[in-house]
């Protein structure tokens, strides 16, 4: 398996759905044995992102941390063809050995 490959597998893209859909989906990448899993989110979804992950850290798998988080912006075309920028988000959130 490529990296691209392992990348797509941990990666939940948040949509218009409620937080907890996508907990469920970031919770199942952990007990399937991934030890990191990325929600990535653009535009309006960005807040659903961010909840997602502190429900994922406070709630349900408490000995996940934030590994990292990018944010950036994408252009993207839309149906009349005219480019717009939309904001971005990546957190990736990492298992850690409790001691």
């Amino acid at each position: 398996m490529t990296g691209k490959e392992l990348a797509d597998e941990n990666t939940i893209y948040v949509g218009n759905k409620p937080p907890m859909s996508y907990v469920l989906a970031v919770v199942t990448q952990f007990n399937s044995g991934s030890d990191e899993v990325v929600i990535k989110a653009r535009g309006r979804a960005i807040s659903r992102a961010v909840d997602t992950a502190e429900i994922t850290k406070n709630r349900f798998v408490t000995n996940a941390k934030i590994k990292e988080i990018k944010i950036g912006t994408e252009s993207i075309t839309n149906e009349e063809g005219r480019n717009s920028n939309v904001s971005s988000i990546e957190i990736s959130l990492t298992l850690t050995t409790k001691k």
